[in-house]
């Protein structure tokens, strides 16, 4: 495999303000606390890439991708990566990918079911590689281009992201070569830059 491409939960859209936890895209790129039966599927070298949750009055988006160079279980991410660590911020919000606390255990703001939480923790996935659409120009062009650029992708010519893939889709190496240079061209133009 190559890649998967996955919906967010209804009304998660960080471009409207929502606060994205999982996957994050920073320094080092990781998704630790959602989709596990696709974090167990994808290998060292494939991609993850998400589109934001329905929002109404609001079209879907690729907010970006990573591509995974590890899966470690959430307490050796704990150790690892203290900045995920899952934890409450002034504004009131949790942030963090990291499901666990310092013994292993649920963390206390991890909102997911316990049915499935020894599952959840394993595979945690540590990137070497993203690509982030985040500014208001970057948004607007993906905002605009998704579900043309999903249907075309898919052949299959639907009115909502979800009729087009379902929750998610795998991905061919061809595949994956399109979305980046998709996304690349989204930050080339958002930026004023001519396309390759």
């Amino acid at each position: 495999m190559a890649g998967v491409i996955y919906i967010c939960s209804s009304g998660v859209d960080p471009a409207a303000g929502d606060v994205l936890t999982d996957p994050l895209f920073g320094p080092v790129p990781t998704l630790g606390a959602c989709v596990p039966n696709l974090r167990r599927i994808v290998e060292p070298g494939d991609w993850l890439f998400v589109i934001s949750g329905r929002k109404r009055n609001l079209s879907q988006y690729v907010i970006g991708g990573l591509r995974v160079a590890e899966k470690i279980d959430a307490l050796a991410a704990y150790r690892r990566l203290p900045e995920n660590r899952m934890r409450r911020e002034p504004d009131g919000r949790v942030h963090g990918n990291i499901p666990v606390d310092e013994q292993g255990q649920k963390h206390a703001f991890d909102r997911h079911s316990t049915d499935n939480f020894e599952r959840r923790i394993q595979n945690y996935i540590v990137g070497d590689r993203s690509l982030h659409l985040s500014t208001p120009a970057e948004v607007a062009l993906s905002r605009a281009q998704t579900l043309p650029t999903i249907s075309d992708l898919k052949r299959k010519q639907r009115n909502r992201v979800i009729d087009v893939m379902g929750r998610h889709a795998k991905l061919s190496n061809d595949d994956v070569d399109r979305v980046l240079d998709w996304l690349n061209g989204i930050k080339r133009a958002a930026h004023g830059q001519p396309p390759r």
